[in-house]
């Protein structure tokens, strides 16, 4: 299925929906900043140990360009770690709030926010070879139609040397789904296959942070992208995978019969199912 990775109502529905989901998690307890308010770190603890491995010494003097970075709350994480960062959302109230939790901060020197679709990033910032790093977690791909073009654009950015740093969902999980409610601690079921050459087009107002959330604008597109088809964008940018691990959690409540496992993690209550995220660092081979 052919996509206009610039326009068209993927992008605007998708971008309608995440709009109203920041008021939604700015009040939610999952969302909750008071750590990184108070000069903090609110990395969940793979994304902090995966960048801890990268960065054994620090980010100190590390400019990062974090895609599809909602209202900011990682991106201003890494700059309490002493970063410079550049984030990237499509959602004009998310990029609103991360301005605006910079300043509170008092650290828009080192956090500067771009509205922008993913896909106009190169046109938005010109930059080319000018990042340590690119990093992007929890709920980015699966939301983009060209995995090849995103992987493109990572490589864009790199300095040589530089790292991609990607954790998600695992693409296994969003086959599986519940028909209506599901039992307590039933497990989810079949529901989408594991493809992405078409979207899946739902229509569901409800919201993973707040469970009596009711959002307006509830259709979306979503790809599922197999494994094969993330590694190999990445590898056919020209950038070579130093590390590749699978999960059995992630950090909100993927399906109800996940349970938490600490620190504002969900994984299975006993046998590991199937994992439920991925995460996979990437080099630009320059020196």
């Amino acid at each position: 299925m052919s996509v206009d990775l610039r326009s068209g109502d993927w992008l605007d529905d998708n971008r309608a929906n995440w709009d109203d989901r920041v008021p939604v998690h700015l009040g939610s307890e999952m969302y909750d900043r008071s750590a990184l308010m108070s000069g903090g770190s609110q990395l969940d603890p793979i994304a902090r140990e995966g960048i801890e491995r990268l960065f054994p010494e620090g980010l100190e003097g590390k400019r990062v360009l974090h895609l599809q970075c909602h209202f900011g709350s990682d991106s201003l994480s890494l700059v309490n770690l002493g970063a410079t960062v550049v984030g990237i959302d499509f959602s004009e109230p998310a990029i609103d709030e991360a301005r605006r939790a910079a300043a509170e901060l008092g650290v828009s020197d080192r956090a500067r926010f771009i509205q922008a679709n993913v896909y106009d990033a190169r046109h938005m910032l010109p930059e080319p070879e000018s990042f340590d790093l690119v990093f992007t977690t929890w709920g980015t791909i699966g939301w983009l139609p060209d995995v090849a073009e995103w992987a493109r654009i990572v490589a864009w950015f790199l300095k040589p040397g530089g790292h991609l740093y990607f954790a998600d969902g695992h693409p296994t999980a969003w086959i599986f789904d519940y028909d209506g409610e599901p039992d307590e601690g039933a497990l989810p079921k079949v529901r989408f296959p594991y493809d992405s050459s078409k979207p899946d087009v739902l229509e569901d107002p409800s919201d993973y942070a707040d469970t009596e959330a009711v959002i307006e604008h509830a259709r979306t597109w979503e790809w599922t992208h197999p494994l094969s088809e993330t590694m190999r964008a990445i590898r056919d940018a020209g950038l070579v995978i130093e590390e590749f691990e699978e999960h059995f959690r992630l950090p909100w409540r993927v399906f109800p019969a996940v349970v938490p496992v600490g620190e504002g993690m969900y994984g299975w209550p006993d046998t590991k199912w199937i994992p439920l995220a991925v995460e996979l660092v990437a080099r630009h081979p320059g020196s």
